[in-house]
């Protein structure tokens, strides 16, 4: 089926395992260059140095500093995939989520480490590796959900104040269906705007809300049971990789080989990200690779 935006399939298969390791050590680094002198490849300077810095935008649970310390599904997959590829240590460094990749490609940090979704416009700019997670959408409202909004149509019905992530695919789903939607930084902002009243809903990946909404008891909203988009009559399933430069393809591919251990064994990837809220309804489906979405004809 033809999707400008990208769909998900939910087939699933089973293959090779790979032993789990501990948690690596992540710190919080401030916004230097990663060095990318030398002659060497990306990969090989990586595994010299045996630190990789990866960029992220703070969205729990995929990636988010926690009690001093850089954690989350996305983070934990990069623990073990950079250990396997000798490089053991993860570093991180705090970016609006729409600057993330021309933070990558300004030397910020190695990787981008954000769950980001896979698109065409993206991906004329950097690499993807081959889908980590599947994902769909949810609404965060007022509690009591006074406008009984729930899903896009809804919003595009009713005259309603809306909050997207910049730079995430909730705002390329509110461009197409000529929503003027609200930009916010940061997923805290959103949940704060529809705290304090500024927007009637905020639109992001239901993982995102509901840990969202779980760690924030006290606060005044509800999270919409999640859905799939419709823009245009087709169904938009996210799917979210990691993202690299575009001169770094041997440190993706490398990368790529590690994921396809994890990510054709079930029982592996829910060790692996299942304590984030994850389930095996966020296993990518292997048929729909990175080449497709990036083709915009799956």
């Amino acid at each position: 089926m033809k999707n400008r935006l990208g769909s998900m399939g939910i087939s699933k298969t089973a293959a090779a395992t790979v032993a789990g390791v501990g948690l690596i050590g992540a710190s919080m680094t401030g916004c230097t260059s990663v060095d990318n002198s030398g002659d060497g490849s990306t990969l090989q300077r990586l595994q010299d140095s045996g630190t990789v810095t990866v960029g992220f935008a703070g969205e729990a649970p995929y990636s988010f500093m926690q009690d001093g310390e850089l954690t989350g599904a996305t983070v934990a997959l990069h623990r073990q995939i950079f250990s396997n590829l000798g490089i053991d240590n993860v570093e991180g460094v705090a970016t609006d989520f729409g600057a993330l990749i021309p933070g990558l490609q300004a030397g910020r940090f190695d990787v981008v480490s954000a769950g980001m979704s896979i698109l065409p416009q993206r991906c004329e700019q950097a690499l993807f590796s081959e889908p980590e997670f599947n994902y769909t959408t949810a609404l965060m409202v007022p509690e009591g959900n006074p406008q009984q909004l729930s899903d896009m149509q809804t919003i595009a019905d009713k005259d309603v104040r809306m909050a997207v992530l910049t730079g995430a695919i909730e705002s390329d789903y509110a461009s197409e269906l000529g929503i003027d939607a609200m930009q916010v930084a940061s997923p805290q902002d959103g949940m704060d705007a529809v705290v304090n009243g500024r927007a009637d809903v905020f639109a992001l990946t239901g993982i995102s809300l509901n840990w969202m909404k779980q760690n924030n008891e006290n606060a005044p909203v509800d999270v919409t049971e999640s859905f799939v988009a419709n823009i245009d009559g087709v169904p938009q399933v996210g799917a979210g990789g990691t993202v690299f430069r575009t001169d770094d393809a041997e440190l993706r591919d490398a990368y790529n080989a590690e994921l396809a251990k994890i990510t054709s064994d079930e029982a592996t990837y829910l060790s692996i990200v299942g304590e984030y809220g994850f389930t095996a309804e966020e296993l990518p489906d292997p048929e729909l690779t990175t080449e497709i979405l990036c083709e915009g004809t799956a």
